[in-house]
């Protein structure tokens, strides 16, 4: 099979695919004939032959896959009016801070937060495929770990977590909150499921203002969660 032959095959396989595709998976194709070194040329000259066009290839952390571009998204949202998921300011401050500070128990998040966490906040997380329990701290009670997960990545166009916008070790010790901007990343958040919406959808409800004692909100479009932010820390 010629070059030109291969890159069709290649690119009717990942339009065509409902997921993204990894290397070993496009090797099937080609019935092992193919090495994964020569794939990864062919779908960086695919990549190339894209460029310029509302779709685009881009590899994510479970593989390979075709996806708008993030400039024709709100043009791509007319197509779908429908109101994505409202997620708080509390759900977003907790999810960053697995992000970057993973793996971490609910303790380090309630420590890093200054209030305590709605066990509601992190089914909401785990049930939309963002983070997981991937073990245990061997401490009194063997608190389960958080991490996020690859649907995480997938979601925001990410291939890796090295991918996240860098943080400053000694600013995240001192106020970890202040430099945890997730808004940054919204852009890459262009192939989420239809009735998603994106990651960082703005709260319509409970608008009331932060008050003086509440840390400076690293999303300032979504309203803060008066059940749970600057309430001093209660045990569920």
């Amino acid at each position: 099979m010629n070059t030109s032959d291969a890159l069709r095959v290649l690119e009717t396989a990942l339009i065509c695919a409902p997921q993204p595709l990894t290397v070993r998976e496009l090797g099937v194709l080609f019935d092992g004939e193919v090495s994964a070194d020569t794939l990864k040329t062919l779908l960086n000259d695919l990549q190339m032959a894209w460029s310029g066009r509302g779709v685009e290839l881009v590899q994510v952390a479970s593989g390979w896959r075709f996806q708008s571009r993030p400039e024709l998204r709100p043009f791509l949202d007319r197509l779908h009016p429908e109101k994505p998921p409202k997620y708080t300011r509390a759900t977003l401050e907790t999810l960053a801070i697995i992000a970057y500070r993973q793996p971490v128990t609910r303790g380090d998040m309630e420590d890093i937060r200054g209030v305590t966490i709605n066990s509601l906040i992190l089914k909401q997380l785990e049930d939309r495929g963002w983070i997981e329990v991937i073990g245990h701290r061997e401490t009194v009670g063997r608190p389960a770990l958080f991490a996020t997960t690859r649907q995480f990545l997938d979601d925001l166009g990410l291939s890796s977590l090295d991918q996240l916008p860098p943080l400053d070790s000694a600013d995240v010790q001192e106020s970890a909150l202040g430099r945890l901007d997730f808004e940054a990343l919204s852009p890459l958040a262009v192939d989420a499921a239809v009735d998603d919406g994106g990651l960082f959808a703005q709260e319509a409800e409970n608008t009331s203002a932060p008050g003086p004692s509440t840390p400076e909100s690293p999303f300032p479009a979504i309203s803060q969660d008066t059940h749970d932010i600057g309430e001093p820390p209660q045990h569920d």
